[in-house]
């Protein structure tokens, strides 16, 4: 059912003909309570996607925000077994929405990776995105999560030239995650025609689906990107929404899951529109 969940979406989306919303938020963040009622309500606002993001203590590829929202995670007591059990329990409830887990390979590895891929796939996830994996090393995931039935998402970047692209897609499934900057999430912002110009060099190289994160904040910024690809991913700016709605000592101040949801209705109407 995993692959088809993501196959099935964006193809419902390519029938609408309308790019996709994809949301980013760290599992556990402020809470694992808050974030679970939070993620059940993502569908109804507008999350075409939902990437769920593992909290790991040294998350490289992250800017200020998510490493801020991991630690608030973690700190709360966030593990990778807690986060299948949220992924879980918002199965019972939604069996149609994809479910990508987004992180890094250490809690994997830690886990057991045989281990980890079926027992993700059980919990309802769809597809993994391992950030420091790369391609000449990720077999030891790539295999296990292919016979449990997962997506493995494949990251490209600003400098990933025609013959890299090659590497990076040649096992990528599920749908291809385009980091629109050279840098960290959650800072500054691509330019529309470098964008186009990745996406048109990566469509010669693969059918899957294409979205692009890093550096979306706005509906409009949205409605651009999906103007070229299939999907844009927002996922600082909804973190730090998160962060704005946290009291003194780091709880949830009531009306932060509506606050976050009125952030993702509003990036759904942008992308709607375009």
């Amino acid at each position: 059912m995993s692959q088809q969940r993501i196959e099935r979406r964006f193809a419902a989306l390519s029938e609408a003909r309308r790019g996709g919303l994809v949301t980013y938020l760290t599992c556990g963040d402020p809470d694992a309570d808050t974030f679970a009622g939070l993620l059940a309500r993502l569908p109804e606002a507008g999350a075409d996607l939902i990437e769920v993001g593992v909290p790991f203590s040294d998350p490289m590829a992250d800017g200020p925000a998510i490493q801020a929202a991991g630690m608030r995670a973690l700190k709360a007591g966030m593990t990778v077994p807690k986060v299948l059990e949220i992924v879980r329990g918002f199965r019972a409830r939604d069996n149609v929405t994809p479910i990508i887990l987004m992180g890094y390979y250490n809690p994997i590895y830690s886990y057991g990776v045989v281990r980890f891929c079926s027992d993700a796939a059980a919990a309802g996830v769809d597809g993994l995105i391992t950030v420091d994996l790369p391609p000449e090393e990720d077999h030891e995931l790539r295999v296990p999560a292919k016979a449990a039935g997962l997506d493995l998402v494949k990251l490209t970047a600003p400098t990933s030239d025609d013959r890299r692209l090659q590497t990076i897609l040649g096992h990528a499934s599920g749908f291809v995650y385009h980091v629109a900057i050279a840098g960290i999430t959650g800072t500054k912002s691509a330019a529309i025609d470098q964008v186009r110009e990745a996406v048109t060099r990566i469509r010669r190289h693969t059918d899957l689906p294409i979205a692009v994160g890093f550096g979306i904040k706005t509906p409009q910024q949205a409605a651009e990107i999906v103007g070229i690809a299939d999907a844009a991913v927002v996922g600082s700016a909804l973190v730090n929404r998160v962060a704005e709605m946290l009291d003194p000592e780091g709880r949830a101040k009531p009306g932060l899951a509506d606050a976050v949801l009125s952030d993702v209705a509003a990036l759904a109407r942008g992308v709607r529109k375009a």
